[in-house]
């Protein structure tokens, strides 16, 4: 038995040490996150982790300068504007083609556009919005013609719905459901749905090479097995998303490196305001008066995060609080003034999704229930659902109250205001919510260039926001990453972008 015992430990040993071994000269760099990819479509997908993935295998027009928020060219070498503001025409980069071997130009380009606003997926509205049509000039020239001048139009053109996809694989008149041939950075090898994505090198990538030659995205289903992961050194990089007490943890461990960077990130209540109860506004903003906020901060939180009281992050021109501040006598004098009391609650349901934004969200799903029925006039029910089929939830107006979060497609306040409350942008958001002046002052605010004067109009649609509450804003995030001591390249930005290309070890 003792010669057994020591012939399975001596294994157990040389299995280990080859496996550090392995580990410490793999030359491919493996990422972890709890998050999920939904499609990698362009034209459909409308959630970080998709996004950021084709940020990383797709070129725009535009991009953002790593690090900043200033727009430089990229797919396009340069753009006019016409003088009234109504045109704007792009020359792109000669002899860009896909991995499949197609074309990546101007008639691409147009096709992109054409199918996106004609397959009217999530992010669509950016498109359709704004633009009129899109004309081929010759092979690298497209002019694109907008409804009406907007300012912004060259951020939303950086976003991921504005990307040119192969006309060669691609269905104009329906979604892709594989992996899209790649002109970026990265190309993808491999995408198992939920397990893992395998980036490679795209060697005929025109920008700067990837700095490695492979990244290896895996999926986690908990903050719990994601630390494990880091810990055992199955992975390199944890982004997205630890629970906040272990980032506290491995803050003190030297083993490992904390990245911290701001974020535009803002997390707050959706309510479909075609949904009843929460039809009734006074329902709304009795609930928005319940909420706490610090007991979300401070007690799951562990302080990672700042309230928010609007829908504009906090610094941005044109903030302004509107939100009211926590105060529960005030909400049940507006439940009471409608009928509801101890002995008739106010019966509500509350949803979030349990992985997608970490391992907290059941933590925040039961403060805020907490915080509702402190009122003692309601009664909050929680449920949930995982991300896919929570999408379709909202889609489909199945949920009337429930968590989101929300990533910029475009450095802009107007990426704030109008998803959120252009009734023609608010259905993909869940609220359904739609506001004649509201849609005058948004599309007022994007045809002047003047920041004052657009700051000004957007406080005045955050007033009605405060009034009419469709959203509770509940805290504004940081970013996190965490990695060994061994990565560079990490870069936390304003956009949100995370680049694996800047990854080497």
């Amino acid at each position: 038995m003792r010669r057994v015992l020591l012939i399975s430990l001596v294994t157990l040993l040389l299995v280990l040490t080859v496996s550090s071994v392995v580990v410490a000269k793999r030359n491919y760099i493996v990422v972890g996150t709890t998050d999920k990819i939904t499609s990698l479509d362009p034209a459909k997908q409308y959630d970080y982790l998709s996004t950021n993935v084709l940020q990383n295998v797709l070129v725009g027009l535009v991009n953002y300068k790593p690090g900043t928020a200033e727009l430089v060219p990229w797919l396009a070498e340069k753009w006019d504007v016409s003088a009234d503001g109504l045109v704007y025409t792009f020359y792109l980069k000669k002899g860009v083609k896909f991995t499949d071997g197609a074309d990546c130009d101007a008639n691409a380009l147009k096709f992109s556009f054409d199918r996106a606003m004609k397959l009217g997926g999530d992010p669509s509205f950016l498109l359709t919005d704004i633009v009129k049509k899109v004309d081929v000039v010759d092979k690298y020239t497209a002019k694109v013609t907008l409804k009406y001048p907007f300012g912004a139009f060259v951020a939303v053109v950086g976003y991921t719905v504005a990307y040119p996809v192969s006309p060669k694989i691609f269905p104009a008149n329906d979604f892709y459901l594989g992996t899209p041939p790649a002109d970026g950075p990265y190309k993808i090898k491999q995408w198992i749905h939920d397990v893992r994505v395998i980036l490679e090198r795209n060697d005929s990538y025109f920008g700067t090479p990837a700095k490695t030659k492979r990244i290896v995205l895996n999926f986690y289903q908990t903050a719990s097995t994601l630390r494990l992961a880091l810990e055992s050194g199955e992975i390199d990089v944890a982004y997205r998303t630890l629970n906040p007490r272990d980032v506290q943890d491995l803050e003190k461990n030297p083993h490992f490196k904390v990245y911290k960077g701001p974020s535009p990130f803002i997390r707050h209540i959706v309510f479909n305001v075609k949904k009843a109860p929460f039809d009734n506004a006074k329902i709304r903003k009795a609930i928005a008066l319940a909420v706490d906020r610090s007991a979300i901060i401070n007690d799951i939180l562990a302080g990672q995060a700042a309230p928010l009281y609007t829908l504009i992050p906090i610094g941005w021109w044109g903030h302004k609080d509107v939100m009211p501040k926590r105060n529960v006598a005030e909400a049940v004098k507006i439940l009471e003034g409608i009928g509801y009391s101890k002995s008739n609650p106010l019966k509500i349901t509350l949803w979030y999704t349990p992985s997608h934004y970490g391992s907290t969200e059941a933590d925040i799903a039961q403060v805020l229930a907490s915080n509702i029925e402190e009122t003692g006039v309601v009664k909050v029910k929680i449920k949930y659902a995982e991300w896919a089929t929570y999408i379709d939830y909202w889609e489909h107006g199945i949920m009337g109250m429930f968590l989101l979060g929300w990533y910029p497609d475009y450095i802009d306040p107007d990426d704030y205001m109008w998803p959120f409350l252009a009734s023609s942008a608010s259905p993909s958001m869940g609220s359904y919510y739609s506001n004649p002046k509201v849609d005058t002052l948004l599309k007022q605010a994007r045809k002047i260039s003047d920041v004052a004067k657009r700051s000004e109009l957007y406080k005045e649609v955050q007033d009605i926001l405060g009034e009419e509450a469709p959203y509770v804003d509940l805290y504004e995030g940081i970013q996190i990453c965490v990695t060994k001591p061994d990565i560079k390249g990490v870069l936390l930005e304003p956009t949100q972008i995370f680049r694996y290309y800047l990854l080497y070890r």
